[in-house]
C-alpha cells in the first residue's frame, strides 16, 4: 500500500522512516505542502493518505481525493474536526485516527502555560537577559489550594487534573459525559466551575455543542483575575470576546497553545511576513498573554506514538483486521 504524507517536516520524518522496515508491503512518501484543493491531485496514484491537525479535509478536497483513487484517510493526530467525514463515508473511505498519543504532553504543555503566564517567566528571562533584575510586572499568584477547573475529561483533561491535584489545588471538571470513576476530582456544572475556578484549563474536542464554550457571557461568569488556558482546539475561544475579557482585566493570565487563526500558519515561519489578519498580533500585544504554535504534543514520546499508531492502522487497513481507530460519523 501507498501512502502520501502530507505537511511533514523533518521531525514527522524520522520517526516514520525508523518504522518503515517493520511494515512489508507499506511504502511512503513524504511532502511538505499540505493537503487542500490545488494540492488534493498529488494523491493520484496512492491508495491512502495521511494528514495532520492543520490540513484540508473540507468536502472539495474530499471529492478530489476520491477521484484520485484515495480510498484511506489516516490522522496523524486525535482530533478530526477538519474532515468532513459525512463526504469522506459517502465515498467508502475509511478514517483513522490516533486517539492517544501522550495525553501527559499535552497537559505537562498546559500546566507548563499556565505557570509561565501566571508567572510572567518569559518575561523575566528576557529582562535577566538584558541585565534588568527587578522585580516590576513579574507578580503572580499561588496555585497552591486554589481552584483548578477541567473543562473535558478525557486522558488529557484527566492528566491534566492529576497535574493540578500534586500542586495542592482542589479540583473540580464539567464534561457532557462524567466518569464517575475518577476520585481525584468533583464534576459540577459548567456555570459552577466558571463561577469557582481560579485556574480553567480547556481540554475538550471541537463540536458543535463545544464551538465557542469561552465567550463573552461565559468569560462574564468567570471570576475576576482568573488564569485561562486552551491546549485542545482554538475554535473553544471566540477571540473577540476573549480579547474583551483581557481589556477588562478579568484574567491575570491567558496561555493558548492553539488559536483560531492557526490554521494558516501553524507550524510555518512567518517572522518575515506580514499577517493580514490582526487578531493573533493582538493577543500577542498583551502583556499577560503566552503563546505558543501548537506544541502540546511535540515530545519525542508523543511522536513515537503517533507513527505507531498510524503504521499500525495502516496495516490493519491493509491487511482488512479490524479498524480499531476508526472515525465513524
Amino acid at each position: 500500500m501507498k501512502i502520501l504524507f502530507y505537511g511533514t517536516k523533518n521531525y514527522d520524518e524520522e520517526f516514520f522512516e525508523k518504522l518503515l522496515p517493520s511494515y512489508p508491503g507499506i511504502t511512503i512518501k513524504f511532502t511538505e505542502a499540505n493537503i487542500h484543493e490545488e494540492t488534493a491531485s498529488l494523491a493520484k496514484g496512492y491508495e491512502a493518505i495521511c494528514a495532520f491537525v492543520n490540513a484540508d479535509l473540507s468536502t472539495p478536497v474530499i471529492e478530489e481525493l476520491n477521484a484520485q483513487g484515495v480510498k484511506l484517510i489516516l490522522m496523524r493526530c486525535a482530533g478530526y474536526n477538519n474532515v468532513d467525514l459525512e463526504t469522506a463515508h459517502k465515498f467508502g473511505m475509511k478514517v483513522m485516527r490516533v486517539p492517544g498519543y501522550s495525553p501527559e504532553a499535552v497537559a505537562e504543555h498546559a500546566m507548563a502555560l499556565a505557570l509561565t503566564a501566571n508567572r510572567h517567566t518569559h518575561k523575566a528571562y528576557i529582562k535577566c537577559r538584558e541585565n534588568n533584575f527587578s522585580l516590576s510586572g513579574l507578580m503572580g499568584l499561588n496555585f497552591y489550594q486554589k481552584t483548578a477547573g477541567i473543562i473535558g475529561t478525557g486522558k488529557i483533561g484527566q492528566a491534566m487534573a492529576k497535574i493540578c491535584k500534586g500542586f495542592g489545588m482542589r479540583v473540580i471538571a464539567y464534561d457532557l459525559f462524567p466518569n464517575k470513576s475518577l476520585d481525584y476530582l468533583e464534576y459540577v456544572s459548567l456555570d459552577e466551575l466558571l463561577a469557582t475556578s481560579d485556574l480553567i484549563s480547556l481540554h475538550c474536542p471541537l463540536t458543535e455543542e463545544t464551538k465557542h464554550i469561552i465567550n463573552e457571557k461565559t468569560i462574564a461568569k468567570m471570576k475576576d483575575g482568573v488564569v485561562l488556558v486552551n491546549t485542545s482546539r482554538g475554535g473553544l475561544i471566540k477571540t473577540e470576546d476573549l480579547i474583551s475579557g483581557i481589556r477588562d482585566h478579568k484574567f491575570s493570565a491567558v496561555g493558548l497553545d492553539v488559536y483560531e487563526e492557526e490554521t494558516d500558519f501553524v507550524f510555518e515561519d512567518m517572522s518575515e511576513r506580514i499577517l493580514q489578519s490582526s487578531i493573533t498580533q493582538r493577543l500577542l500585544s498583551f502583556p499577560n498573554v503566552v503563546m505558543t504554535s501548537h506544541q502540546g504534543f511535540f515530545t519525542k514520546e508523543a511522536l513515537t506514538n503517533i507513527a505507531e499508531t498510524t503504521m499500525e492502522n495502516a496495516k490493519a487497513f491493509m491487511n482488512g483486521d479490524e479498524l480499531k481507530n476508526e472515525v465513524l460519523s
